[in-house]
């Protein structure tokens, strides 16, 4: 599975992303092949797991949400 998590860099997102990237590989070493992180703007702050949204912002932001859509699609 390849995980992308897309940020604002103008809104300066890339340390909360980062953060997310190391929780995730931390979490499922690997069982995954991948966690990205791409640049993006306008606010976006994104994850998607093979493509598919599976976070986006605004809604509220809980790594663990995430880590636990990660770990349901395994």
């Amino acid at each position: 599975m390849n995980i992308e998590i897309e940020y604002c860099v103008p809104c300066g997102y890339l340390d909360k992303a980062s953060d997310a990237q190391k929780t995730i590989l931390s979490t499922f070493g690997e069982q995954i092949d991948a966690v990205t992180l791409k640049p993006g703007n306008k606010g976006v702050y994104t994850f998607r797991a093979d493509g598919d949204v599976i976070y986006s912002k605004p809604d509220e932001f809980r790594i663990e949400e995430i880590v636990d859509t990660i770990k349901a699609r395994l």
